[in-house]
C-alpha cells in the first residue's frame, strides 16, 4: 500500500475525470493521499474532496506564487479552514524565486512567516515549497523551531537534506528521482534516513518515467517508490511500508486504512 503525500486533485487538469481517477486509486495500490491547497479557493476545494473520499486528506495554505493579494483576513480564513477534522497540515507554503513574475521576495517571505506562525499556533505541520530559495527557506524554518514540516518535491543538496533532518523535518521526493539526470535528487535521497522519507506525485505535475510528459496521478507514485527502494537498497514492499508509516506518523493519520489496496 502506498501513500501519495502530495497531489493536487483540485487542479483543473482533473476536471474531466476527477471522480474516475480518485475512485481508481485503491485498486491501484494507493491507500492514502494528501491534497494541499495553493490559495483559499483551492484549500476549500481540497477540504470538499477530502470530505467525499475517505482516503483523501487536505492541507490549507497560500502558495508563494499565489500570495500577491495576501491580507490579514486571509489568516483568519485559513485558521477557520484548518480546524476541519480532515485538514492535516498548513500548506502548500514557502518561497519560489524561479519565476520573475512571482510576487516580490519580501512579500513571499512575509506570507511564509505568517503561515508558519499559524502552524505553530495550531500545532500543525507544514508543507514547504522551495524553488531556487534554499537559503531563505532554511532561514525562515530556523525561526520556528517548534514547527515541524516537510520539504516537498525536494530539490536541495544532500547537505541541506541533512540539515533539515537534524532540525526534525521530513524530506519528500517526486518522480524526479526516476529521471536520468537526477543525480542531485539521488544524492539527497541517499543522505536521508529511512524514517524521514516520504514519497509523492505532485499530481498533475512531475510525472515519473515511464509517464514523463503526461498528466500525473497518484497511481504513478509506485515508480518513485521503486526508484527510492533501489537507492536505499531495500525491497519495493519495504519502501512502500516505510513511507506509508512515515506519512501516517507525520500527518497523525490514525485508524484503519483500506486493506484492499494492493500494489501492482
Amino acid at each position: 500500500m502506498l501513500f501519495d503525500t502530495h497531489a493536487h486533485y483540485d487542479s483543473r487538469q482533473f476536471d474531466a475525470d476527477r471522480d474516475q481517477v480518485l475512485s481508481s486509486l485503491p485498486s491501484r495500490g494507493v491507500a492514502l493521499v494528501v491534497n494541499p491547497g495553493c490559495d483559499l479557493p483551492s484549500s476549500r476545494q481540497a477540504i470538499t474532496l477530502a470530505e467525499r473520499w475517505p482516503f483523501l486528506y487536505a492541507a490549507v495554505g497560500v502558495h508563494p506564487e499565489d500570495c500577491a493579494g495576501w491580507t490579514s483576513a486571509d489568516m483568519d480564513t485559513l485558521r477557520a479552514l484548518a480546524v476541519h477534522p480532515k485538514v492535516v497540515a498548513i500548506g502548500e507554503i514557502g518561497l519560489d524565486y524561479y519565476w520573475k513574475e512571482n510576487p516580490p521576495k519580501e512579500l513571499q517571505q512575509q506570507v511564509f512567516r505568517a503561515q508558519m506562525s499559524l502552524a505553530q499556533e495550531l500545532g500543525l505541520p507544514v508543507i514547504v515549497h522551495d524553488r531556487d530559495a534554499h537559503g531563505d527557506c532554511l532561514s525562515v524554518v530556523r525561526e520556528f523551531p517548534k514547527v515541524q514540516g516537510v520539504f516537498h518535491c525536494f530539490s536541495g543538496s544532500a547537505e541541506m537534506a541533512k540539515e533539515l533532518v537534524n532540525l526534525g523535518w521530513m524530506i519528500s521526493f517526486t518522480g524526479v528521482l526516476t529521471y536520468q539526470n537526477a543525480r542531485r535528487a539521488m544524492a539527497a535521497a541517499q543522505a536521508v534516513p529511512l524514517d524521514r522519507l516520504m514519497i509523492e506525485t505532485d499530481s498533475p505535475y512531475m510525472a515519473p518515467v515511464p509517464h514523463r510528459g503526461k498528466r500525473n496521478d497518484s497511481g504513478h507514485v509506485i515508480h518513485t517508490c521503486r526508484r527510492l527502494a533501489e537507492i536505499k537498497g531495500i525491497s519495493l514492499e519495504e519502501c512502500a511500508q516505510i513511507t506509508l508509516d512515515n506519512g501516517r506518523r507525520f500527518y497523525k493519520i490514525a485508524g484503519p486504512i483500506n486493506a484492499s489496496a494492493g500494489m501492482r
